[in-house]
């Protein structure tokens, strides 16, 4: 009696066979998939066929031995509540993501997978900034979302959490894994992604299992920037991956942001290099829309939004101590000892009124005991000049 014939795989299993073979990343898979149309005609091809297409012997070598074992792990992963994948043959495969080059075969998605049809602007930036730039980060997310636009980041810390936890108080985000989705990096933002798989979406190219590694980063932002309208970047030194973010949204024909910052602040220097590139310069969330216009489509209006989220000063700025104080802070940060220098004021009340101002958000710290002020001390400046 003859053996039966081992069954062929699934659509979805051929995707995934061929995906996660050592050797095939998104370029060569996209050729493939170019010339054969489907997965599992791929799975089919004679070596001769592969080796044309200018796929390395190592590589079919490696597509050969594929087994049906060798994807369990996720399969297994995708029978789980919520857990989700598209294909680029799928409907539901983001348009915008489409248009890249070498754009990722598929995704793996945990959360609300309507936020990919949104209007989405990404919000990457440096992971070490400065007090200034976490508030720019939430102010501008949660303006965006209020707004109805759906904030994209990496999930990093700094800029990009601070960005998804904006918008989180208002509306939607979606965060871009460089690992699968179950190994969720850094580990301090572990509780923030369980956020975000609740009220947004987590999306990774990687299949479960993959563990954080340097290359899968860049990998990781072109679908940051490849989804989106357009990037702004708050704060990034000239070599940092919020400016390779900005050169890949660049070279997809997206809109770049950038917001300028002090000429002596380090964290401020990528943006305006970007600044000087090309990119636009921002000062409010309603600067995006406005650029980007009928690109958002029907939106909420912004007009106002983001200048009424500044907390107003609290009276005891109208003492005559604190306003010699406030008049001597800058944007660039100061030390306490310059301070009392410009002031004559002693260093105990110097470090008295920086608490209560710290404490009322009217100025931040930066690393070395230094301070500086914030937008709210800026309005309440130009609201005594226009009187």
């Amino acid at each position: 009696m003859e053996e039966p014939s081992p069954s062929l795989p699934t659509d979805l299993e051929a995707w995934l066979l061929v995906s996660q073979t050592s050797g095939i990343g998104s370029r060569y898979f996209q050729r493939l998939i170019d010339h054969f149309g489907r997965p599992e005609k791929i799975l089919q091809a004679s070596r001769a066929e592969l080796s044309d297409l200018g796929i390395p012997q190592r590589t079919i070598a490696q597509l050969e031995r594929r087994q049906l074992s060798d994807i369990e792990p996720t399969l297994s992963w995708l029978r789980e509540p919520a857990h989700q994948l598209i294909t680029q043959a799928d409907e539901d495969y983001p348009p915008l993501l489409r248009e890249i080059d070498a754009p990722p075969p598929l995704l793996y998605l945990i959360g609300d997978t309507t936020l990919l049809s949104q209007p989405q602007i990404a919000i990457v930036g440096s992971r070490n900034p400065t007090p200034t730039g976490i508030n720019n980060a939430k102010k501008f997310a949660h303006s965006l979302a209020t707004a109805g636009i759906c904030v994209t980041s990496g999930l990093a810390i700094g800029i990009d959490g601070a960005a998804h936890m904006g918008a989180l108080e208002a509306g939607h985000t979606i965060a871009v894994m460089g690992t699968g989705l179950d190994r969720i990096y850094p580990a301090s933002h572990h509780n923030l992604a369980h956020r975000i798989a609740d009220m947004g979406l987590l999306v990774s190219e990687f299949p479960p299992g993959t563990p954080a590694k340097a290359e899968n980063f860049p990998r990781r932002n072109r679908i940051i920037s490849g989804l989106s309208l357009g990037t702004l970047v708050i704060e990034a030194a000239v070599q940092s991956g919020s400016l390779i973010t900005a050169r890949l949204a660049s070279e997809q024909g997206r809109e770049v942001f950038a917001i300028p910052g002090s000429i002596h602040n380090p964290q401020a220097r990528g943006c305006h290099a970007l600044i000087r590139q090309g990119a636009k310069l921002v000062e409010s969330a309603q600067d995006i829309v406005e650029e980007l216009g009928a690109l958002l489509g029907s939106l909420a209006p912004l007009s106002e939004h983001f200048q009424s989220e500044k907390t107003p000063p609290g009276d005891q700025i109208d003492d005559p101590e604190y306003t010699r104080l406030t008049e001597a802070l800058g944007y660039d940060p100061v030390s306490v000892d310059e301070l009392i220098t410009r002031t004559g004021l002693t260093a105990e009340a110097v470090s008295s009124m920086l608490l209560v101002l710290e404490l009322d958000g009217h100025v931040s710290s930066a690393p070395g005991g230094l301070y500086c002020r914030t937008d709210t001390l800026a309005s309440r400046s130009s609201g005594r000049e226009s009187t």
